[in-house]
């Protein structure tokens, strides 16, 4: 494939015009272009559409979204969204979004602190079984989550956490999440130790290290892992379904599914439309996080 720099360059020749060949490069070059753009514009629209879908469907009357296919509702409504947030129980759906930042947001900052100290603890010192422990926090990775479910729920069950959020904050709080740890533990590896050697000459302690110059460094890894673990936390519905036993504690995930338990027909655009509302927050985070969450993911270490 040829491209723009490798075309010779006009401005080199004694003023003569373009010769026939290299105007042929050029279109062959532009056409290249536009038809990788063109399947890339089709492919997109192809992965993208169920969401488009899914947000048209959502202003769609009950029998209009099974009459017609189209995503586009031939009368608009916001019905779905009114009766959809009345739920059908004493609550709100205002009340459930509540109930999930009250999971999401003690986790998320547990996973940072946590995997933050133990993936330092791990690339910066030296201790006895250090291979053993590391091994053994990689192994973990290969567990189905399935494995460690009833051990997990009997412990919890033995210590009274049972109808709880601490069963799904402290594990995160603890670094339980062996991914993000490694995670961590790979950009920290990336990272030169020259300024932490020189604040040690300075008189810092390991925390002060750790805080002041470690942790501005990790902030593209930091994003990454809070905000895959936003996204998990709200779409976790296997986890708050086994702890929490109370409509009141329940987050968005069992609440959506409460829409569908209630009766044998469904209010499928309201439904839907509480759907589009419970993807939102995971949307909006992403996208005022994209430049470090990419950052995060594609960068090994410090640019030098």
């Amino acid at each position: 494939m040829v491209s723009y720099s490798e075309l010779p360059n006009p401005a080199h020749n004694t003023g003569d015009a373009p010769t026939q060949l290299e105007l042929k490069l050029r279109r062959k070059a532009r056409i290249n272009s536009a038809l990788r753009y063109t399947v890339l514009a089709v492919i997109g629209l192809i992965m993208v559409y169920p969401l488009i879908w899914l947000v048209g469907a959502s202003f769609k009357t009950n029998s209009e979204m099974f009459s017609s296919p189209g995503f586009w509702p031939s009368e608009p409504t916001v019905q779905g969204y009114i009766d959809g947030w009345k739920t059908s129980t004493p609550y709100t759906f205002g009340h459930f979004f509540l109930n999930s930042l009250w999971i999401i947001i003690p986790k998320t900052i547990g996973t940072a602190i946590s995997c933050t100290l133990v993936a330092y603890g791990f690339a910066r010192f030296e201790f006895p079984g250090k291979n053993i422990l590391f091994a053994t926090v990689i192994a973990t990775l290969l567990l189905p989550n399935v494995v460690t479910r009833i051990p997990q729920y009997l412990l919890f069950r033995d210590i009274g956490w049972l109808d709880s959020f601490l069963p799904l904050w402290v594990p995160s709080a603890m670094a339980g999440d062996a991914f993000f740890v490694f995670m961590v533990i790979q950009f920290l590896r990336a990272i030169p130790r020259d300024m932490e050697e020189a604040a040690r000459v300075d008189g810092a302690t390991t925390l002060q290290t750790l805080i002041f110059i470690v942790v501005p460094m990790l902030m593209p890894a930091l994003i990454s892992v809070c905000l895959f673990q936003f996204m998990w936390t709200m779409n976790d519905f296997l986890g708050p379904l086994i702890y929490i036993s109370s409509v009141e504690k329940y987050p968005v995930s069992l609440a959506l599914k409460l829409s569908i338990d209630t009766t044998e027909a469904f209010a499928w655009n309201q439904i839907l439309a509480m759907s589009v509302l419970a993807l939102t927050p995971s949307l909006v985070v992403f996208f005022m996080a994209q430049k470090y969450f990419i950052e995060g993911i594609s960068t090994g270490g410090v640019k030098g």
